[in-house]
């Protein structure tokens, strides 16, 4: 039959070819699910397994991250703060949004931490001075 669907290549191309990319595709995104699911499973693992540490160290810098919010999807923001320790040492930590107001930059303290989670900051008291 001239004319017909079997005689043009393009439609060769994808009637072999079309299932092994929708397979792909498929593959794709499911080993990323796999990927950040397996991801957040070691860095939990890991955090587990690390011991409660509490150091004196002072307050560097806080910094935020606003991530998504296209179209009709609302913008996430992540908090993070920078603690320098005595030896000059600095460790940035994802700290939670009712934490992050109450920590000032120049503020020294006691931080504990496990791993990668931010357990608390205790501040050291602070003389009261009305700058005599």
């Amino acid at each position: 039959m001239a004319g017909g669907f079997g005689d043009d290549p393009m439609f060769n191309f994808v009637e072999k070819f079309g299932p092994i990319f929708i397979g792909l595709v498929f593959v794709l995104i499911i080993g990323t699910f796999v990927f950040v699911i397996g991801k957040g499973l070691l860095t939990w693992g890991r955090n587990n397994a690390s011991p409660v540490i509490t150091v004196p160290c002072r307050i560097a810098d806080k910094r935020t991250e606003v991530w998504g919010g296209s179209g009709d999807s609302s913008a996430n923001t992540s908090y993070f703060v920078t603690f320098e320790f005595g030896d000059g040492s600095r460790k940035e930590i994802p700290v939670p949004d009712n934490q992050y107001g109450l920590l000032v930059v120049g503020d020294q303290g006691e931080l504990t931490y496990q791993g990668t989670r931010f357990q608390g900051f205790n501040r050291l008291a602070q003389p009261y001075s009305q700058g005599n």
